[in-house]
């Protein structure tokens, strides 16, 4: 058996998330559904991210086992079985000891706001319509990086050993339709970024200082912190691993 690599895109919006449920179509179930039918075998996949449902990614990663040999020259005919919104882009030979979640080093989201409404971007950003500053979000984005417990970020009955992660670079950018947060870090929490959008937002409206922005990171406690934040603007769009693929 040798063990392959599959970099995926998706727009999550139809999706019950990434990770196989039962009764539910992810984008797990989808791709396995696509590989089983054209190399005519059961697969079984392991996810680098797993994605909320209606979440996107811009780049994910799979790895499996195979003893069939895939390549890349097979992708036009995986995507024609594939839904129009997932994108099988690339096949990668690894070592049989790699590992999509495990071996990841970092992983970078974008969360994307507009603020004049725009039916193109309904599905795939959040209309978000009030005057933000963005020198206001910048701050408390760079505070971020000064803290590792992100307990306060985490959503409730989060099933983790630990909720320290290391934030290596946060930042909100304007675009020529509003805002994007990018966020890089070595792990997430499940819903954190979606946390760090809505709670910085209370910021960039004024509704929070930097110093009550600090007290809920220090506080630890998922109560003070908001959740508010849709799945459609965020993005999954960069996951790094220590070896080139």
């Amino acid at each position: 058996m040798a063990r392959f690599f599959l970099e995926v895109s998706y727009k999550g919006t139809a999706y019950s998330g990434f990770q196989v449920q039962a009764n539910a179509v992810t984008i797990q179930s989808e791709v396995e559904k696509a590989l089983s039918t054209y190399y005519r075998q059961p697969f079984s996949l392991t996810g680098s991210s797993r994605t909320d449902a209606g979440v996107h990614a811009l780049q994910n990663f799979f790895h499996f086992d195979s003893d069939i040999p895939v390549h890349n020259d097979h992708l036009y005919h995986l995507n024609a079985i594939l839904p129009a919104d997932i994108v099988a882009k690339n096949f990668f030979s690894v070592n049989e000891n790699a590992h999509a979640r495990f071996d990841a080093i970092s992983r970078t989201y974008q969360y994307h706001i507009y603020q004049t409404k725009n039916p193109f971007f309904e599905d795939r950003a959040w209309f978000y319509p009030y005057p933000l500053d963005i020198q206001k979000l910048n701050e408390a984005a760079n505070l971020l990086t000064l803290f590792h417990n992100f307990q306060s970020f985490a959503k409730k009955n989060a099933q983790v050993k630990t909720f320290e992660c290391t934030i290596i670079q946060s930042n909100w950018i304007a675009t020529d339709y509003g805002l994007m947060y990018e966020v890089t870090a070595n792990r997430f929490l499940r819903g954190m970024v979606r946390a760090l959008v809505a709670t910085q937002l209370k910021v960039g409206r004024g509704k929070l200082s930097a110093h009550q922005f600090t007290k809920i990171i220090t506080e630890a406690n998922a109560a003070n912190a908001d959740f508010t934040s849709p799945a459609c603007g965020l993005f999954l769009s960069l996951v790094k691993y220590p070896y080139q693929l």
